[in-house]
Parts: structure tokens; C-alpha cells; sequence
């Protein structure tokens, strides 16, 4: 197939280079054009604008860091939009409010195109193995079309309703793991006297009851930075978790609902930002607060 990847950060690379490694003719687009030129050793032709790459392409896939960035490759000078797409079907891979991608999908419907959104659930290294979780909302003639390429990038995809309803399930599937970094910290500081080793810590907390799924494969690292090790790039840094902590609290009052356990999350890694982790692995979080609280 013909598809295009626009937004080549962590996530967008590891997804770009699995579409690539699987034979598909793959062209990406990136604001930053050294990232887009790295992939080409995966196979990955660099487009020059959005437009290019929509002109190209018979998917599009998008996979941005916020709202307003989407709003600049899709409706920027020579943007996705700018030229003739019709027939062609965009998935969107954002985690943003469910209302940016509804107004988007009424804009490239009026182009004659056809949107779904699909945010996932999962970090590189599921992208790379094509094991994300795939939350999607579209007309089921679109997501029907699609499938063939989101079940190369998912373990399983559940279409949940239609456009704007992945948003709204990525956040909220997102907001308990988010606050847990904070609660596992908490918990931890009450181990913190008694001088049990990490690595068996962590093993104790991943076969309990309080233990969720990603403590099994996260549990490692987290063991390793408490004990002062590097573990190497971040996977999901800090402030991509403030920002979708933010994008939650923001869509809760817009339904007249109130998160105050991921308001005071958020406080808490707000500060943590301010003391220089912003670019760092989540899982400084947890360490900060065993570490520095008293």
C-alpha cells in the first residue's frame, strides 16, 4: 500500500519504520526534516510538505502532539488539505479532546476524504512489534477500510463508535495509568525504610492485586532507576504526560465533571517539570518522589 506517516516523533518513527519493514511504500512528513530523512535506512521516503505526502499517499496517517499541531499540517500552507485528496482516507492517531477530531473530520469531508481516529494504546516498542491497542471512532465503511492497515500496527482494535469516540476512550483509558505513577510512588515511600531491593519490590507489587499490567514490563526499569542506573531513552517523558493530564481535565469540565485525583497528579508532576524531569521517562516520577520527599 500507499501510505504517508505525518509526525515523526517516537511514536510516528517506530510506526513509520514497521509499515516500511513491512513492505509497504512509506512516506513521511516531519516538521523537524531530520527526523523524516533518519527513516530513510528503514526504506522511508521524506516528503517535502504535507501536501506532497497527502498527494502521494492513499493513507494518512497522523500521529501528533497536540491540537494545534494538527491544525498546522492539516490546514498550513501546503498542508494535508491544501490540494486534492479526495477518495482518500486519513487515520488519525493523536491523543487529543474527541472535538478536535470531530471538526477535523467535517474539514476532510468536505474535501471529499474520509477520516477515523485511532489513538493507541501502548509505548515504542509495541509500535515497533505492531502489538498497540487501536481505539477507534469512524462510519464503519471507513474503519472497515482501514483495517487492513490497523491491524499491522495493533494487537487488537476495538471500534468503539464514531468519530471522536477513540478520543474519548484513549483518554480515559490513559488517566488511571497516568495517576498510578504518582500513587506508586507514594506507595513506595512507605517501603523506603525497610531497604528491600528493587528488583525485588517490584516483583512483589507486579503479582499483587495493586500491581497493573505495565508494572510486568516496566518493573525492571523502575527497579534499575531506584537503584541510580541509567535506563536509557525516555519511552513516554513527563511532559507528555502533563499534557494528556491536561487534555483529560480540560474534556471533563466540558462534560461537567470534575477529576480532582488527576488535578492533584498533575500539580504534583507539574512541580516535578519545574525541578528539570519535563524531558525525562515517566518513570522518574515515582523514583522523584521516593527520593526527595521526606
Amino acid at each position: 500500500m500507499k501510505l504517508g506517516v505525518v509526525g515523526i516523533g517516537r511514536m510516528g518513527a517506530a510506526i513509520a519504520g514497521r509499515l516500511a519493514g513491512l513492505g509497504h511504500e512509506v512516506t513521511v512528513w516531519n516538521r523537524s526534516v531530520d527526523k523524516a530523512r533518519a527513516l530513510a535506512s528503514a526504506g522511508a521516503r521524506a516528503a517535502a510538505t504535507p501536501a506532497a505526502l497527502a498527494a502521494q499517499s492513499e493513507f494518512i496517517i497522523s500521529i501528533l502532539s497536540n491540537a494545534e499541531a494538527i491544525g498546522r499540517a492539516y490546514e498550513g500552507e501546503a498542508g494535508l488539505l491544501s490540494g486534492d485528496v479526495a477518495g482518500k482516507l486519513f487515520i488519525e492517531m493523536s491523543t487529543v479532546r474527541p472535538q478536535t477530531e470531530r471538526s477535523l473530520a467535517q474539514k476532510v469531508k468536505a474535501k471529499g476524504a474520509a477520516l477515523i481516529d485511532c489513538p493507541v494504546g501502548g509505548t515504542v516498542g509495541p509500535a515497533r512489534e505492531g502489538k498497540l491497542f487501536g481505539f477507534v471512532g469512524g462510519d464503519a465503511a471507513d474503519v472497515a477500510r482501514a483495517k487492513p492497515v490497523l491491524d499491522q500496527m495493533c494487537r487488537r482494535v476495538e471500534h468503539l463508535g464514531p468519530v471522536g469516540a477513540g478520543a474519548s476512550v484513549k483518554l480515559a483509558i490513559n488517566l488511571p495509568l497516568l495517576v498510578f505513577w504518582q500513587s506508586f510512588g507514594e506507595a513506595l515511600s512507605l517501603c523506603a525504610p525497610l531497604g528491600i531491593d528493587p528488583a525485588r519490590l517490584m516483583d512483589i507489587f507486579a503479582d499483587t492485586s495493586g500491581g497493573p499490567n505495565m508494572l510486568k514490563g516496566r518493573g525492571p526499569a523502575i527497579a534499575a532507576a531506584l537503584s541510580g542506573k541509567d535506563i536509557g531513552a525516555p519511552t513516554f517523558d513527563v511532559d507528555s504526560i502533563r499534557k494528556d493530564l491536561r487534555t483529560m481535565i480540560e474534556e471533563a469540565a466540558s462534560l461537567g465533571r470534575s477529576l480532582p485525583v488527576a488535578s492533584r497528579a498533575l500539580e504534583c508532576f507539574d512541580e516535578a517539570a519545574r525541578e528539570g524531569l519535563g524531558a525525562r521517562d515517566g518513570i522518574a516520577l515515582p523514583v522523584r518522589w521516593v527520593k526527595n520527599r521526606r
